[in-house]
């Protein structure tokens, strides 16, 4: 190899250049230093200096993303199951059903007749009499029993079949009062419902009524009224009207009273016109008092019924109310004391009760003939 040929190296960025050569011609370092001296060297990486707070930050970033990297490494090595909180159900108790009872469906019993009584006729025994003691009537007696409807032919000893009566509702008896419930009873009472713009006041002085009196008597503990309020004007509490002759208090219930005539079971033929109640008196009684007399024809029902008012203490029973046929009939008559209190549209008077009934009385009476059949004469 010939001088020319030879090379050497750059020292400073390693290119080979001619070994004659005293300037490198890449990087234009001198290369007029003596053979033993030059030393030959590498390429060098290019030195970068860094500041300490730019190392320290750098080392905290990589720190930082290696301990993500790890993280992330075990996270999928190793899934974490998440864990769902699942609710225990509250148990419920339900309630036993109770079965509803089943209601069962009527069924329609026939009702048993009774079976009727069995009578033997003593000496002086009637049909009226008979009738009278079992509370029924005579006809009920003759078809049952299938005798004549005139009732003669009973005998002493003879065996009747009676039926049962119709139970009727009996009036419960009158309760004795004491003197301020008799006068509150007694007392006359009208109802009025309160209208717009009334006052007790206003209402006071159209019933002439003390206002303490109307307190009283509705249990109002004030004076205040509203519409549509229900109130009980005692009548009895007007004041006085100036003059000789003022209203006075209606006084207590009277007794009943005791009938006189006719005796109890009494009997009234078919030669009898007309029929006399008498009873006693109850005492001296008002103008606006009388007796009502009731009678009634239990043989032919509750429709036929006389209602008359008396201020005698007697009564005739007119011959228009005897019996319509050709049978006997028990009638029932009773007398109470009542008290007129208004008159209505027609001018007829209004009656209230003034005192107890009587007690009842019987007596029969014997119904009309039937008129006698006209033969006509044939032609």
């Amino acid at each position: 190899m010939s001088n020319e040929d030879k090379t050497k190296l750059c020292p400073t960025c390693g290119s080979k250049v001619k070994e004659d050569a005293e300037r490198c011609l890449v990087c234009g370092s001198s290369l007029s230093r003596s053979r033993e001296s030059q030393v030959v060297q590498g390429s060098r990486m290019p030195k970068l200096t860094l500041g300490l707070p730019v190392a320290v930050g750098l080392v905290i970033f990589f720190l930082s993303v290696g301990a993500g990297i790890v993280y992330a490494a075990m996270q999928q090595m190793n899934p974490a199951v998440e864990t769902t909180e699942t609710p225990t159900p509250t148990q419920t108790i339900t309630p036993s059903q109770t079965p509803t009872p089943v209601t069962p469906e009527p069924t329609n019993t026939p009702q048993p007749t009774p079976t009727p009584l069995t009578y033997k006729v003593s000496r002086g025994d009637s049909c009226l009499s008979i009738a009278a003691r079992f509370e029924v009537s005579i006809k009920s007696i003759v078809q049952l029993n299938d005798i004549p409807a005139s009732c003669n032919t009973l005998f002493e000893g003879q065996e009747l079949l009676i039926p049962h009566p119709t139970p009727t509702a009996t009036p419960f008896p009158t309760a004795t009062l004491s003197g301020l419930e008799a006068t509150q009873d007694a007392c006359e009472k009208v109802t009025y419902t309160v209208e717009a713009g009334d006052t007790l006041n206003t209402i006071s002085l159209n019933y002439n009524v003390p206002e303490s009196a109307i307190q009283e008597y509705n249990g109002m503990v004030s004076k205040t009224v509203y519409e549509d309020m229900p109130l009980i004007i005692p009548l009895c509490e007007r004041a006085a009207t100036p003059g000789p002759s003022p209203t006075p208090t209606p006084p207590p219930p009277y007794p009943a009273p005791n009938l006189l005539l006719p005796p109890d079971g009494s009997v009234f033929s078919l030669e009898t016109d007309q029929v006399t109640l008498q009873w006693s008196s109850v005492g001296l009684i008002s103008e606006n008092e009388a007796y009502q007399i009731t009678v009634m024809d239990i043989t032919e029902g509750e429709g036929r019924k006389l209602l008359e008012y008396e201020t005698d203490t007697k009564f005739i029973v007119p011959g228009s109310f005897r019996p319509r046929d050709n049978t006997p009939h028990v009638y029932r008559w009773t007398i109470k004391t009542v008290r007129k209190v208004d008159v209505d549209e027609d001018g007829n008077p209004v009656w209230e009760s003034a005192g107890a009934v009587s007690d009842p009385r019987v007596f029969s009476w014997t119904g009309e003939a039937p008129a006698e059949e006209t033969a006509t004469p044939e032609p």
